[in-house]
């Protein structure tokens, strides 16, 4: 308990200073390692032993954060210069070489790499960083410098951090019914619901802050979509938790790592997120 204990407030300063830097290229660099270091975990834990196609899988998650918006290298790099270089191929070009490298690799040595080996490299080296680049994408959703992007990246962390909180004190209180006892025999349907209402609870105050200190704030339309949101995202969060449970059954493991002592790995603590970062980013479409 001490070591998740210090574990939590190391990451929390890690937040702060990200939160600090949030509009210098500091920002990217954090989640685009994030983003590498989780597609490394699930090709690791899913025991695959092709080194040029972990490799390539790792590179990518660590590169795609970066292709998230045009201002993602201010002020180093210019908005209009980095537009034009990211522009300058389409992205499913590049995602279309680099299935194809995996699938390469494949024929290379084929005797130690099956097809499931592929498919996983795939979802770990393309669709986790496309997940981790919505932080960047949610920031300028509606101009660099928007204090309005900044809160939405808060809502999905909230929403997941919030639910998962929540249904752990919820269930340790009032858990009485299992939820899926053969995925996860801890969560209960009452903890579940704790966590939701916590959620919408902590979502409502965030909305009070953003309001008070925000330049422009949240009109009641644009603050009652993302409540009424709120519970819909919250479930999902918990659906995030609950597939990646399923996946290190399947790899027949208890965390995805050890980078953060008591508390796993960058997938063991952004599982959750996975699911509520794109949900958010709907929400934020329809309130922009």
């Amino acid at each position: 308990m001490k070591t998740r204990v210090i574990t939590g407030a190391v990451l929390l300063a890690l937040l702060a200073v990200v939160v600090w830097q949030i509009y210098t290229p500091i920002f990217v660099i954090v989640f685009s390692l994030l983003s590498a270091i989780a597609a490394n975990e699930i090709m690791k834990c899913a025991k695959i032993s092709n080194k040029f196609i972990v490799i390539l899988g790792t590179i990518t998650a660590f590169c795609i954060p970066y292709l998230s918006s045009a201002s993602i290298l201010e002020p180093i790099v210019s908005t209009e210069m980095w537009g034009k270089i990211i522009g300058f191929v389409p992205k499913f070009v590049w995602v279309t070489a680099i299935i194809l490298a995996f699938f390469l690799a494949m024929l290379k040595d084929y005797a130690h790499t099956k097809f499931e080996d592929v498919a996983i490299a795939i979802v770990a080296g393309l669709i986790v960083p496309a997940v981790f680049s919505i932080f960047g994408i949610l920031r300028d959703i509606d101009g660099f410098h928007n204090q309005l992007g900044i809160y939405f990246i808060f809502y999905a962390l909230i929403c997941a951090l919030a639910t998962d909180t929540g249904a752990q004190l919820g269930g340790m209180a009032f858990g009485k019914t299992k939820m899926s006892p053969n995925i996860s025999p801890k969560k209960t349907i009452e903890g579940a619901v704790c966590g939701i209402i916590f959620s919408v609870a902590l979502n409502a105050a965030a909305i009070a802050l953003y309001n008070h200190f925000a330049v422009i704030g949240l009109t009641k339309t644009q603050a009652s979509v993302v409540l009424i949101a709120a519970p819909f995202i919250s479930f999902m969060s918990m659906m995030g938790d609950l597939t990646a449970s399923v996946l290190k059954r399947n790899f027949d493991v208890k965390d995805f790592g050890k980078i953060f002592p008591g508390h796993g790995g960058v997938m063991d603590r952004f599982d959750s997120s996975m699911f509520t970062l794109p949900l958010a980013y709907c929400v934020a479409l329809f309130v922009v």
